[in-house]
């Protein structure tokens, strides 16, 4: 089975991680994208260190979000696994990942035996028309106003619970201020997937207003949970999550500087390295800037310099990832173990062939 290729050349993995170590220590400004666990995202970041690259996530604009809401923001969070044995009323905040729907059709199928009732209420606010199927034929509460989106939506609603004047009433609010007024755990599920950083905000807003007489919390189910715990990993790191980089030989955070797709569109790097073995691909168009592609492939990516083919932690190789399931990291078995490589053991041959007089960080 092929596994590497300069451009569309098939080679051996060793010849071409020796090019792609090349064009790294030859590049003066490379930014990495990652969709990868945290060894492979472990990798990245030392490789970065090493040749001095930003990095950031192929799905960077939601966990941009997110994180923004717990750098510059706060607010009041609450385990997964306090949802499912407490959670009375949950509030499902604009559309959620496909990744979180068993999760609350659980939460439907369920009823919390720490919180003293026999059955949760559900409520939707703003758009989440998907979730509906997912509460096992219960038909949830929506809320909604005319107009401004998911942000306007929830600026209604806190203003409402605050007894403030709206210009467009929320629908069912009365219901909803019934359903706080007797919970003894509301919980509000969102996601960066569809709200934006008004919305965020918004919601962590009206949580606090709320905590100053009674009690609520939110869980944050990522857009990508890959993106979360490269998050994470990158903080415990670095100091800081993605959107970092070592340009000035030591760690940085900026979410516009270190922008990845922002920095190839405006022409401020010279190599690309992809990192993704989770179906990703690369944009059209790379900014002028050469190309390396870490991918789960069988033939060489059109337009890349290198390809190097790896495998997806939990069905090529076990690996480690984040699991909003628990809120922390979890182990991940193989489900069809094959011998194509992880993304660390690519990444960790390609440092191994780049100069350097400091060993790489653990």
């Amino acid at each position: 089975m092929a596994v590497a290729w300069i451009s569309n050349r098939e080679v051996p993995l060793e010849r071409a991680a020796e090019h792609a170590a090349a064009l790294l220590h030859s590049s003066r400004c490379p930014v990495f994208s990652l969709d990868t666990d945290i060894h492979g995202t472990r990798a990245a970041i030392a490789l970065a260190e090493r040749v001095g690259a930003s990095y950031d996530h192929v799905d960077g604009a939601a966990l941009a979000r997110e994180t923004a809401l717990i750098t510059d923001r706060g607010g009041m969070f609450v385990s997964p696994g306090e949802v499912r044995r407490r959670a009375d009323v949950v509030a499902i905040v604009g559309e959620l990942p496909e990744a979180h729907h068993r999760f609350v059709a659980d939460l439907a199928g369920t009823v919390p035996d720490l919180g003293g009732a026999n059955r949760r209420e559900f409520f939707l606010i703003g758009d989440g028309g998907r979730q509906a199927p997912l509460l096992g034929g219960r038909k949830p509460t929506r809320l909604s106003c005319a107009e401004g989106g998911l942000g306007g939506v929830l600026a209604a609603l806190r203003a409402q619970c605050a007894g403030r004047q709206v210009s467009a009433q929320v629908s069912n609010f009365a219901q909803f201020k019934d359903a706080l007024t007797s919970a003894r755990f509301p919980v509000f599920l969102f996601s960066g997937f569809s709200a934006d950083g008004l919305a965020l905000e918004m919601l962590q807003g009206l949580l606090a207003d709320l905590n100053k007489t009674s009690r609520a919390s939110g869980l944050l189910l990522p857009a990508r949970e890959s993106g979360w715990g490269s998050a994470l990993a990158s903080t415990w790191m670095t100091g800081f999550p993605l959107r970092a980089g070592f340009t000035r030989g030591f760690p940085e955070y900026d979410p516009w500087r270190f922008e990845a797709g922002r920095q190839l569109a405006e022409g401020e790097t010279d190599l690309h390295l992809w990192i993704s073995a989770n179906g990703n691909v690369p944009a059209a168009g790379n900014g002028g800037a050469r190309l390396i592609v870490l991918a789960k492939t069988t033939q060489p990516f059109a337009g890349a310099d290198v390809t190097l083919a790896i495998g997806q932690a939990g069905v090529d190789h076990d690996g480690v990832a984040y699991s909003s399931r628990t809120g922390s990291l979890a182990f991940v078995a193989a489900t069809a173990a094959s011998q194509r490589p992880s993304a660390a053991t690519i990444l960790r041959l390609i440092a191994g062939r780049i100069p350097a007089e400091a060993a790489l960080p653990c």
